[in-house]
C-alpha cells in the first residue's frame, strides 16, 4: 500500500525531472553515398544549411544499398543516394517520403594510361566493356551494392557480358578505395565523374570512356516515412530537402568544381524520375 508521503515524493520528482526527447530534433542523420562524400561537395553544401538553420547534420557515407537499408530500418532521417529504381522501390514500399531530384553527373571508365584494351576507340559503353572482357584486361568492381555497382552490373548486363574469371575483382570497397586500388594494379574501374575529379590529381589512371547517354548519374533526396519511423526528425528533413533543392541549395551545387570544372549539375527543377 503507498502512503502519502510517498505519493507527494512521486510527485516532487515528476515535478523537477525533465521530459527528454526520443532523440535530438537540432540533429539530423544523413546516410549517403561514398561518392557524394568523396567529392568535397557536402563540405560545402551542410556548413551553409547549418549555419542557416541551426540544425546538425550526423552524415553516414555508404553505398546506396546500405543507406537505404539504414532508412528502410528506421536508423537515419534521411538519405541521399543515385539508384533511380531502387530510390522508387524504397518510397512505393512506404519506406520514404517527399523525394526530390537534387543534381546529376555521370559516370565514366577510368584505366592504365597505356588503355590495354583500347576502350578510348569505343563506340559505346557496351563496346567498351566487351574490349575489358575479351583482353582479359583487370577491372576492378565497387562490389558493394552502392548506385555505382547497381550501374555497373546493368552495363554488363546490357554488353550481354556475364563478369567473371581472373580478370574481373569485387573489391567491397567506396568509390575512393577503388580508385586508389586501381591505379595501384594498372585496372580499369567505373566511377562517377564527381568523384574520379576528386581524386584526378592523385591517381595515375586516365580518363578513358565518356559520353554514352547510358553513363547518366542523377542524385535524389528522401526523408524517411514518419509514419513508419515516428521517433524520425521529419520536421528536420524537410527543412534539408527544401534547402538543397532551393535557389541557394541549388547554386552552391552548380558553383561547386576541382580546378574549373564542375562536379554536379542541378537539377531541382527537373523530374528524372516520377516518385510521389
Amino acid at each position: 500500500m503507498i502512503r502519502p508521503f510517498q505519493v507527494l515524493v512521486l510527485l516532487s520528482l515528476l515535478l523537477v525531472t525533465p521530459l527528454l526527447p526520443a532523440a535530438d530534433q537540432g540533429t539530423l542523420r544523413m546516410a549517403t553515398t561514398t561518392s557524394t562524400d568523396n567529392s568535397g561537395l557536402l563540405g560545402v553544401l551542410l556548413p551553409a544549411f547549418e549555419k542557416e538553420t541551426g540544425y546538425k547534420v550526423h552524415v553516414i557515407a555508404v553505398g546506396t544499398g546500405k543507406a537505404l537499408r539504414m532508412g528502410r530500418d528506421g536508423d537515419v532521417d534521411l538519405v541521399l543516394v543515385h539508384a533511380p529504381g531502387a530510390e522508387k522501390d524504397f518510397v512505393d514500399k512506404g519506406y520514404g517520403v517527399d523525394r526530390r531530384d537534387v543534381m546529376y553527373n555521370d559516370f565514366v571508365i577510368v584505366g592504365p594510361t597505356g588503355d590495354p584494351a583500347g576502350i578510348a576507340g569505343s563506340g559505346d559503353a557496351s563496346d567498351a566493356l566487351e574490349r575489358i572482357s575479351r583482353t582479359g584486361a583487370l577491372f576492378i568492381s565497387r562490389g558493394d551494392d552502392s548506385g555505382t555497382h547497381k550501374k555497373e552490373l546493368g552495363l554488363w548486363q546490357a554488353a550481354r557480358i556475364e563478369p567473371r574469371g581472373n580478370w574481373y575483382r569485387e573489391a567491397g570497397q567506396g568509390m575512393g578505395k577503388v580508385l586508389q586500388m586501381s591505379g595501384e594494379l594498372d585496372a580499369y574501374t567505373l566511377t562517377d565523374r564527381g568523384t574520379w575529379l576528386a581524386y584526378l590529381g592523385k591517381s595515375p589512371l586516365k580518363l578513358l570512356f565518356e559520353g554514352d547517354p547510358r553513363l547518366y548519374n542523377p542524385y535524389g533526396i528522401i526523408a524517411v516515412n514518419p509514419g513508419r519511423y515516428p521517433d524520425a526528425n521529419y520536421e528536420g528533413a524537410t527543412r534539408l530537402i527544401r534547402w538543397i533543392t532551393s535557389p541557394e541549395g541549388q547554386s552552391l551545387i552548380g558553383s561547386f568544381e576541382i580546378a574549373g570544372d564542375p562536379l554536379f549539375t542541378p537539377s531541382a527543377n527537373t523530374s528524372h524520375l516520377a516518385v510521389h
